[in-house]
């Protein structure tokens, strides 16, 4: 079984697998007694995606490859899919892969015979992010249907962003966008933060991607912050029950300062910690359904 993109699961199958992370959050036990072996690839940098699926999938007794691309023969040549197929060949029994081009799994259909759990693929989809953020909405609210949410920042480079409007759209919610016009994508229509921040559920906050810009953002960290950011006095405009949330890493005191970070409506740990859940089932999936 694949994990490429939540589009391909239905609204029912997403909701089970949060259900199976709930089970995992609340001590469900699954012990695969080291007989199955998890290859995590990135060509991408990544803490916590990766390590996350590193501790899933440790926490569920495989065990982990843990792929270095920095001293790996990607620098003699070789190519992404040749590198995939020599993990598959080492006995691997699934693969969890990043990668900086977008839906680099459709080079693999029908030449990888493992399951593919895609861990990000350039500015296209990152479907473990968008379950752990939907775990962490659910656990706060307990739907999904109704909801507001602002997501903010740089839209046109992320996949966090492009995957969790889809969903959230899906699951009945209303997403709206805001962030610096250089990041607006023809799509979307964008909202000032300050007309929308006493309207929202939740406000989702989104790093500037600068690896993928072609040139630097010219707005000092302050100037961002003043603009598109959060800051206490945001937060104390918000409604008493809206929460604040960001995939991380995030950069303190530009998308949101120092004193927001860990403030009471902050999930931002939160998140974190149910990313180790989801990965879990997703992991779980995976291999029962190879």
């Amino acid at each position: 079984m694949n994990i490429f993109s939540l589009e391909d699961f239905s609204i029912l199958e997403i909701n089970n697998i949060l259900d199976l992370a709930e089970e995992f959050k609340n001590g469900k036990k699954v012990d695969y007694n080291g007989k199955k072996i998890i290859a995590n690839l990135f060509f991408e940098p990544s803490t916590r995606t990766h390590y996350s699926f590193d501790t899933a999938a440790l926490r569920l007794g495989c065990k982990t490859l843990n792929f270095d691309s920095v001293n790996s023969s990607l620098k003699k040549g070789e190519s992404l899919y040749d590198t995939v197929k020599t993990f598959e060949s080492f006995g691997s029994d699934a693969l969890v892969i990043r990668a900086t081009e977008n839906e680099y799994y459709k080079n693999f259909s029908g030449k990888i015979n493992i399951p593919i759990l895609n861990a990000g693929d350039g500015t296209g989809n990152h479907p473990s992010q968008s379950l752990l953020d939907l775990l962490t909405i659910r656990q706060e609210f307990g739907k999904f249907d109704g909801l507001k949410i602002a997501i903010v920042g740089d839209i046109k480079h992320s996949r966090v962003a492009h995957s969790n409007i889809k969903v959230m759209r899906r699951l009945g919610m209303e997403v709206f966008v805001s962030g610096p016009e250089e990041y607006r994508e023809d799509e979307y229509d964008f909202v000032p933060l300050d007309e929308i921040i006493d309207k929202v559920d939740i406000i989702m906050l989104l790093r500037i991607q600068h690896e993928r810009h072609e040139s630097l953002m010219k707005l000092s960290c302050d100037e961002y912050n003043k603009l598109y950011g959060l800051n206490l006095e945001r937060v104390n405009k918000m409604k008493p029950n809206a929460i604040i949330m960001h995939p991380a890493p995030f950069n303190r005191n530009v998308e949101l300062t120092d004193d927001t970070v860990e403030c009471d409506k902050s999930r931002i740990f939160k998140q974190i910690e149910n990313g180790v859940f989801v990965r879990m089932a997703l992991i779980n999936m995976a291999l029962e359904n190879k």
